[in-house]
């Protein structure tokens, strides 16, 4: 028996080592050129695989800080709204407003806020225009600003007694003689 070329005669027919022959006509096929057994991977469809997963996982990554990160700011903003409203129904509940700027830290649990509102009177007697804004307290910076206006019955009937009193300066002497 020899061996030509790769190929091993034997038995008058041919044996190829490590090469196939073709099916239907019996030709030896050339080794480069073979299918391959569709159970394995080639090297380039697996690079091809790691790369399409690396990608996805960057991504995937970068999609959960974004969302952690935005989750963690709208907590920030809903604390700070939720103080600034009731910095302002505080105000509505006391019944009284004085003209001014005050400012205050918040308690232990929201120690990262600190609150300053701001109380003007406008053109109209009785109406205030009340500004709340709540900060960083560390960098100072604003989270949450908060503008309503806030009417006050007191100084409605205060300024009503004293256009009755300038009107009729008589009447108004008269009631305070009853009065005593």
């Amino acid at each position: 028996m020899g061996s030509l070329h790769g190929l091993k005669i034997a038995h008058g027919g041919l044996e190829l080592r490590g090469t196939k022959l073709c099916r239907r006509c019996d030709t030896v096929l050339n080794p480069r050129f073979v299918e391959r057994d569709a159970s394995a991977f080639s090297l380039v469809e697996v690079m091809c695989a790691v790369a399409i997963l690396a990608v996805a996982l960057v991504g995937l990554t970068q999609g959960i800080t974004t969302a952690l990160s935005s989750s963690k700011e709208s907590e920030l903003q809903t604390g700070a709204a939720l103080l600034a409203a009731g910095r302002i129904e505080t105000l509505r509940a006391e019944g009284y407003l004085y003209d001014g700027v005050e400012e205050g830290q918040c308690s232990e649990d929201l120690a990262q806020y600190q609150w300053k509102q701001t109380i003007t009177s406008t053109s109209v007697v009785g109406l205030h225009e009340i500004e709340v804004v709540v900060e960083n307290s560390r960098t100072g910076k604003p989270i949450y600003e908060l503008r309503t206006l806030l009417f006050d019955p007191a100084d409605l009937q205060t300024a009503g007694a004293q256009i009755n009193a300038q009107k009729n300066p008589d009447r108004s002497r008269k009631r305070e003689g009853r009065q005593r």
